[in-house]
C-alpha cells in the first residue's frame, strides 16, 4: 500500500492511497482519500478519488519529533571520503524543518559553495518504541519512503560536526509516499539510484548497507525513544556529488518510486 499525503484546491493537507497504473484494480493513476492521519489511528476510505495529475504531492510525513540519520553505513561511500567505516552505527539528527515533499525547491544557502545530494531509503515508524531487539524491529515500522540526506559539505568540513551541514530548511526531502507492504526482507535487496539533470550518480542496492535495519532500529533506541512518524535515514551510496541552482535530482528505489526536487538558489 502506498500512503500519500496531498493537497488539492490549495487546501488543507489530506492522506490518500495511491493506485498506479500497474496495480490491479480500475483507478490508476489515482488516490482514493481517506480520513484521518493512520500514524494516529484506524482510518476509513471517504470515497473520494482525485487523479494524481490534479494535486500536489508533500511530503508523505513531517516527524513528530525527529529525524534520525546514519552516516558511512555504505563501505563504499565511506571510502570515497578516504574514512573508514565506524565499528558501530553513526547517528546525527537533522530537525523535522528541515523536511519538504516532492517538487518542493532545495534551498541553496548562501553560506555554502558546495552543496551535494545523498540519496537514501528512509524507515517510518509506526509505535511509540524504545530499546527495541532486532528480531523485534518489523513490529515498530509503519513503512519506507526515499530520502535526500542534502548537505553542505564544505560546512561539514569546516564544523567538524553535522548539525548545520544537514539541517537547513529544505535539507530532507522525503517522497514521494510511503510504501508499508515490504517486508525486512525484500527491503534488504532493493535497487537505489539518484540522477541530476538526467544523468546517473549513484547506482548501488540495500544490501551493501554496513548495519541492516534491524540493526539500525536496535541502535537508535537503545539511546532515544522513537515516536510514530519518525524517521530513520539508512545512509547513502557511493556517488554523492555536487549539485547547483537550477538543477533537478532524482532519488529512485526500487519498488517505492522516485523523489524528485529542484535547487534554487535562497533569496
Amino acid at each position: 500500500m502506498r500512503i500519500a499525503r496531498y493537497v488539492a484546491d490549495d487546501g488543507d493537507p489530506r492522506y490518500g492511497i495511491v493506485e498506479l497504473e500497474q496495480d490491479a484494480g480500475g483507478h490508476p493513476d489515482s488516490i482514493a482519500a481517506i480520513s484521518g492521519d493512520p500514524l494516529a489511528g484506524a482510518v476509513n476510505y471517504t470515497g473520494e478519488r482525485v487523479a494524481l495529475d490534479d494535486v500536489r504531492l508533500v511530503s508523505p510525513v513531517i516527524p513528530r519529533s525527529k529525524v534520525v540519520a546514519i552516516g558511512k553505513n555504505y563501505a563504499a561511500h565511506a571510502a570515497e571520503f578516504n574514512s573508514t567505516v565506524p565499528t558501530e552505527p553513526l547517528t546525527f539528527l537533522k530537525p523535522n524543518t528541515s523536511v519538504i515533499g516532492p517538487g518542493e525547491p532545495i534551498l541553496y544557502p548562501p553560506e555554502t559553495e558546495n552543496l551535494h545530494f545523498e540519496g537514501e531509503l528512509a524507515i517510518v515508524i509506526g509505535r511509540i518504541c524504545r530499546r527495541v531487539p532486532a528480531e523485534r524491529a518489523a513490529d515498530v515500522i509503519f513503512g519506507y519512503t526515499i530520502a535526500n540526506d542534502v548537505t553542505c559539505r564544505d560546512l561539514q568540513a569546516k564544523d567538524k560536526q553535522w548539525s548545520r551541514a544537514k539541517g537547513y530548511d529544505s535539507f530532507c526531502p522525503l517522497g514521494p509516499w510511503i510504501v508499508t507492504n515490504l517486508g525486512l526482507d525484500e527491503v534488504a535487496d532493493l535497487e537505489i539510484s539518484t540522477t541530476l539533470n538526467g544523468e546517473p550518480r549513484q547506482s548501488s542496492t540495500t544490501s551493501l548497507m554496513v548495519y541492516g535495519i534491524p540493526r539500525l532500529i536496535e541502535f537508535v533506541t537503545s539511546f532515544t525513544t522513537l515516536l510514530p512518524g519518525d524517521v530513520i535515514l539508512t545512509g547513502t551510496p557511493e556517488g554523492v556529488g555536487p549539485m547547483l541552482p537550477g538543477d533537478s535530482v532524482s532519488v529512485t528505489i526500487e519498488g517505492i518510486g522516485t523523489l524528485t526536487n529542484p535547487v534554487v538558489a535562497e533569496d
